[in-house]
């Protein structure tokens, strides 16, 4: 095992995978899991467990992904209130969303210097055959110390989409995220003002978005009207589905390269495709024409993009509804005005990224699994971010301090309420209330009550298009050896990828002259053998 550890960290170090926003599902009531009591750690005392949670803070050091847009703060509302409430000391290592796979991939391949728990994680790519070789522990094996976890998926009814992230021994290695239903948080935004000033109608497909983004250029002519946050991966993970792939570091495979066909059921290699062809061709034409921001082959830091967003130096965008607020805040334009719009049609339909009722959660490293009080450890995590009060304050903050009354008819304090922030961007940066990272339950109804009725209104007309929002692909059963191919294959694959990607967008490589040299190379690396192998693995 430790031999092929080492092997895989080769391949951790040169990617910087990121698998966040596409983990896949959640774990059942787990009555048909075992535990084996060889490996359990021994149980403990009940007056070892007293004196620990009430004359000693029990100490958990976590990895946490952090978002230039909502940087950690260990002085967060969120963060005192469960530490006070729960008697734990909760130690965030806060590290770039940028390095965060890699330094997790580290981590785990090394097993040294590992935290005791890591958040925002699934078992996609790498991190499924680091769970095969040992490196992660199997929390279904411990299903009876995550009682609150087991109540939530039986009352969200996700039994069957926790069966989807069991690897191919069967077990699970992380608790995901639980949502009652996906919503539409993000997509498409634009100035609505401009729209009505240059007798614009409200965009349907992306040819409706060229045209759009043409006469925003023609009468703002030092202007790029599409700007990006974060790269190109928000705009990929919220477009590329109209065009039937899913690609890049956010690829819903959780694989960089390979896409889902919904209507075939399997995968196919994206990366090649024509459909991708098509997508990257379309996006170059607006890079070509100075339609889009020359700065997003680099992310682009929450700060430059809202200054471009609101000085008029840009005019639409890829991001979430709850950024608007800051936007319209920070401009001196009279009259500006953004709005968000349901997916636009492409070729493949009008669809956004795919979306699980679970989503990225935490995993705990073999490591942890050593300490004495291991039980008290994973006992208190599905405490504090499973429980209906854990979640709550994850969610809302304190009631009494940031919110009261109930789930159908909840009301923000007046400062929250009146923030030019709005309330979920200001609830996020002032309080950590709806990070992704660490909020594990999501009513939707509790989310709505944070936005207003215009985002009530863009959620139903979502709701009511052909499938706007697909399912997450399923994740292939693979062995420990299987997913160690696969890992090997998938760093260099989607590092090509990536660097041709770029390549075409920004015309240094032209997709009618060079795209047979590029499907070339990402065939010699083995991107049929890759697909291959998901497909063979298929439940």
């Amino acid at each position: 095992m430790k031999k092929s550890i080492r092997r895989f960290l080769a391949a951790a170090l040169s990617t910087g995978l990121i698998l966040g926003t596409m983990a896949g599902c959640s774990t059942s009531s787990n009555s048909n899991d075992t535990i084996d009591n060889s490996t359990t750690p021994e149980t403990t005392t009940k007056e070892e467990t007293k004196e620990t949670t009430k004359d000693d803070k029990l100490n958990i050091t976590l990895y946490y992904s952090d978002n230039a847009t909502l940087p950690f703060s260990e002085n967060w509302l969120t963060v005192q209130e469960v530490q006070s409430k729960y008697n734990v000391k909760l130690n965030f290592e806060p590290i770039p969303i940028a390095d965060y796979q890699t330094k997790v991939s580290l981590a785990l391949n090394t097993g040294n210097n590992a935290p005791d728990v890591i958040l925002y994680q699934s078992t996609k790519g790498e991190n499924a055959a680091l769970a095969l070789n040992g490196a992660i522990v199997p929390i279904s094996d411990y299903s009876d110390w995550t009682p609150n976890f087991n109540q939530m998926v039986e009352k969200f009814g996700l039994e069957e989409d926790i069966e989807t992230i069991r690897l191919k021994d069967g077990k699970y290695y992380y608790l995901p995220a639980l949502f009652d239903q996906p919503f539409y948080d993000g997509g498409l935004i634009l100035r609505e003002d401009l729209l009505k000033e240059y007798g614009l109608e409200a965009p349907k497909t992306f040819d409706d978005l060229y045209n759009v983004l043409k006469t925003f250029k023609q009468e703002n002519p030092d202007s790029y009207p599409l700007t990006i946050l974060a790269g190109p991966r928000v705009l990929y993970r919220m477009t590329m589905p109209s065009y039937g792939v899913s690609l890049g570091k956010n690829a819903a495979s959780g694989s960089g390269t390979l896409s889902w066909d919904y209507d075939k059921q399997e995968y196919f290699a994206g990366a090649i495709d024509d459909r991708y062809k098509e997508y990257v061709s379309f996006v170059a034409k607006l890079y070509a024409e100075g339609l889009l921001d020359p700065e997003m082959a680099e992310p682009i830091d929450g700060d430059r993009w809202t200054q471009k967003l609101a000085t008029g130096k840009s005019f639409a965008t890829y991001a979430y509804y709850d950024q608007i607020g800051g936007l319209e805040g920070t401009s001196d334009i009279e009259g500006i005005k953004f709005q968000m719009y349901a997916p636009l049609e492409g070729p493949s339909g009008a669809h956004h990224q795919p979306k699980s009722k679970t989503g990225s959660g935490i995993l705990f490293p073999t490591k942890t699994s050593k300490r004495d009080d291991f039980e008290q450890v994973v006992r208190k995590i599905d405490e504090i971010f499973f429980s209906e009060e854990g979640a709550k304050i994850w969610c809302l903050g304190v009631e009494g301090t940031t919110y009261t009354g109930q789930d159908d008819a909840i009301t923000y304090t007046d400062e929250i309420v009146n923030s030019p922030d709005g309330i979920y961007k200001t609830m996020q940066v002032k309080y950590g209330c709806g990070s992704d990272v660490t909020q594990m339950i999501w009513v939707n109804v509790r989310e709505m009550s944070k936005y207003d009725e215009n985002y009530s209104r863009i959620n139903k007309e979502v709701a009511q298009m052909d499938n706007a929002i697909q399912y997450i692909p399923p994740t292939p059963m693979l062995d420990d050896l299987q997913a160690e191919e696969a890992g090997m294959l998938q760093s260099p694959l989607l590092d090509a990828f990536e660097k041709w990607d770029n390549a075409f967008v920004t015309g240094t490589k032209s997709v009618e002259n060079d795209w047979d040299d590029y499907v070339q190379e990402m065939k010699n690396l083995q991107i049929e053998k890759l697909c291959s192998i998901y497909n063979d693995n298929l439940k």
